[in-house]
């Protein structure tokens, strides 16, 4: 790939909270290239930095040290986030809660109409439209999480443990949504897990361990339907 092809560089990058004897090194020196196309796992334990490194990588935190340069991206709205907690706001329902970053952006009503229809019938989430989030299950939550992400076309989606708190038949079903969503708008897909069946439907790994990214595995290509369980 040529260097128009990379969305996102960390060079040294190390993210401190604190100071003194109580601070806490959440990320340590580390290196990381995302382009274009990319699918990538970050595998770890709860605490190794895996949160810390993805909010690195969103803007959501600026580093202690190092360099983190965007050359592929135009702004927080090329960037889409789903997050492991839940992130729909209560009193919107499901449609509204997808269109949400279109109607902050301005958007056309007809092509914010058009972009959340599309989205939820990608993750398979049509069915759910006018429901509040406290009707729905958290599957489904996960799901119109990543609708909105899908609507709204980003280059690059991270997601953060976005199966840690669903069984494995839900947790398959959240990631074949974010990997449609990804091939359909061709972006690349940063995924943290603890999960090594999760990380095992992507094609690029890198462990994490006690706030250091190790070096990067790869994998053939897996089905992008595999089970994870």
């Amino acid at each position: 790939m040529s260097s128009a092809d990379l969305l996102v560089s960390c060079r040294g990058v190390a993210l401190t909270f604190g100071r003194g004897p109580t601070a806490v090194v959440a990320v340590h020196g580390a290196d990381l290239d995302v382009r274009c196309g990319d699918r990538l796992a970050v595998v770890g334990p709860s605490g190794s930095g895996k949160s810390s490194l993805l909010h690195l990588l969103a803007g959501l935190e600026r580093p202690t040290s190092g360099t983190i340069t965007r050359p592929g991206l135009h702004g927080p709205r090329d960037i889409g986030l789903v997050f492991q907690a839940d992130s729909l706001i209560p009193a919107l329902d499901v449609t509204e809660n997808t269109a949400l970053p279109l109607v902050l952006a301005g958007r056309p009503q007809e092509e914010t109409r058009r972009r959340v229809g599309e989205a939820l019938d990608v993750v398979g989430a049509t069915g759910l439209a006018d429901r509040l989030p406290d009707e729905i299950s958290g599957g489904q939550a996960q799901r119109v999480a990543v609708a909105r992400v899908l609507a709204q076309a980003p280059r690059l989606i991270l997601a953060d443990e976005p199966t840690g708190r669903l069984d494995h038949a839900t947790g398959a079903r959240v990631l074949d949504a974010l990997l449609a969503a990804a091939d359909r708008t061709g972006a690349a897909l940063v995924v943290t897990t603890h999960d090594p069946a999760v990380a095992a439907r992507l094609t690029l790994r890198r462990g994490m361990r006690d706030g250091r990214l190790l070096a990067p595995e790869t994998a053939e290509a897996p089905d992008p339907r595999g089970s994870l369980s």
